[in-house]
């Protein structure tokens, strides 16, 4: 009988090497790498898509206000590239106008009532034609306010996604026929 027992080898009592320690480290850290990488991404794209379709809500409700109030108008009184201005059926004034100082489009009903229609615009156009009688439906730039037939509206909205600048809207435009 032995009183002790015999010895272990060496190499089943030692620990994990340097070298394994270090492969399985640098393993774990592009794995962990690319796991982050793979969470920014996901996390940027859904913050886009969260932006574009409010921007997307926004530019439509402005732009069925604006469509609607527009037929509804009397006469357009005065334009330009970034403003409009209309008499509204009840006679007061009706504006649009774009503030590229701070990126908003603006309608003021009567000098006293202010809304901001869009936010965040990096440009809003307003073009003005007439209608030539001669020539069926086709419309022709004017700068006669009384002459006025179509007003066509142009704009492009964008908003920074995790620090960098991202066009989240495509150009707006649309063609809205005077009524009067």
């Amino acid at each position: 009988m032995k009183l002790f027992p015999s010895p272990r080898p060496i190499r089943s009592l030692s620990g994990m090497t340097l070298v394994e320690i270090m492969v399985a480290t640098a393993v774990g850290s592009i794995a962990l790498a690319a796991i982050m990488s793979l969470f920014l991404y996901s996390a940027r794209s859904f913050v886009a898509m969260g932006n574009y379709a409010d921007l997307d809500r926004a530019s439509r409700n402005a732009l069925d206000l604006m469509s609607r109030e527009i037929r509804g108008t009397r006469s357009l009184s005065s334009f330009s590239a970034t403003r409009l201005q209309f008499v509204d059926y009840d006679n007061t004034p009706l504006t649009y106008r774009y503030d590229s100082s701070t990126r908003q489009l603006v309608r003021e009903k009567a000098s006293t009532n202010q809304t901001v229609m869009l936010q965040q615009c990096d440009f809003v156009e307003f073009h003005v034609s007439q209608r030539n009688p001669s020539n069926n439906f086709t419309f022709y730039p004017t700068t006669t306010p009384s002459q006025a037939k179509l007003i066509d509206v142009s704009w492009r909205c964008s908003r920074e996604v995790l620090g960098a600048r991202v066009n989240t809207e495509s150009v707006q435009t649309a063609k809205i026929v005077v009524r009067n």
